[in-house]
Order: structure tokens, then sequence, then C-alpha cells
């Protein structure tokens, strides 16, 4: 059941997951894609990981370049620029849990998108790439129905 629709939509989106390379930034790069400068958006992991390449080669079949993707955790986000966030939407349980402690010093709504991690995927390189797209279809999806398909014109 998707979350009641809200007045307004956030002014500013934080996605979060394990190590800030796959799911955060796919799902933050689809975000931005969608809703331009309308909504400020970021990405953050518990850890920081290194760029997925499987992530960037899944992102670029559909016209979105995040290969210039930096990693990073929470607490480097925050030292960059603060997590001045209205909703932080977690894609595994150790994000979720990373943003809940979070609202104990930030005034930010939560939202679990539980999320499978593809980097396990075994087979050809075909079969691994399927499961990074369909991570990514699943993101865009689940960002349509919470947001809405309001795009800038260039999706």
């Amino acid at each position: 059941m998707p979350p009641p629709e809200r007045a307004s939509r956030p002014q500013a989106v934080l996605f979060a997951c394990g190590m800030n390379a796959v799911r955060s930034p796919m799902a933050a790069a689809l975000m931005s894609q969608m809703f331009g400068r309308t909504i400020y958006v970021g990405s953050a992991g518990v850890q920081k990981g290194e760029l997925d390449p499987f992530a960037v080669a899944a992102m670029e079949e559909i016209g979105i370049d995040i290969a210039r993707h930096k990693p990073m955790t929470f607490e480097e986000l925050e030292d960059l620029e603060g997590l001045n966030f209205d909703l932080i939407v977690t894609l595994s349980p150790p994000a979720h849990h990373k943003a809940l402690d979070l609202t104990r010093t930030i005034a930010a709504e939560v939202e679990y998108w539980p999320t499978v991690d593809p980097t396990g995927t075994e087979g050809s390189r075909e079969q691994r790439l399927n499961a990074y797209r369909e991570v990514r279809d699943q993101l865009l999806a689940r960002i349509r129905e919470r947001f809405g398909s309001k795009a800038t014109g260039n999706e």
C-alpha cells in the first residue's frame, strides 16, 4: 500500500544504503533526473564503498551518468554540507537504523524501501547486469509511486 499522499513534496531527500555504491546513488540520480532542481537530492551510506561499475552501466542504459559519483558516509555528508533533509529514504536495514538514530538530532521523516542488493548476484555479465536493471527499475517505479511522475522533461 502506498504511503498517504502528502500536502507537498519534500524540499530535500536523502537516499541511503549500506555503501553508497549502488542503490542510493541510483535512486538519487533517478530522482534528480525526474525532478531537476525542484527537490534537492543527496545520497549516503553507512559505510563508504567503491562505485560499482554495473550500477554505472545500468544507469547509462537509460541515459543517466553516475560515473562521477563519489561514495560517502552519513558523517562525510554531514561534514560536507550538513544533513538538512526533510526525508531520508533508506534502502537497507543498516541505513534504516542509522537514519532512525539520526532523527534524535534532526527533524526528518524516514521511510524504509527494502531494496535487494544486486552485488551478490552470480552468473554471466548479462545475468549480473540484469540484477542491477531490476533494482534500477524498482527504484524508478517506487519514486514515481511516492513522489508522482512529474518530470523535468528530460526523461
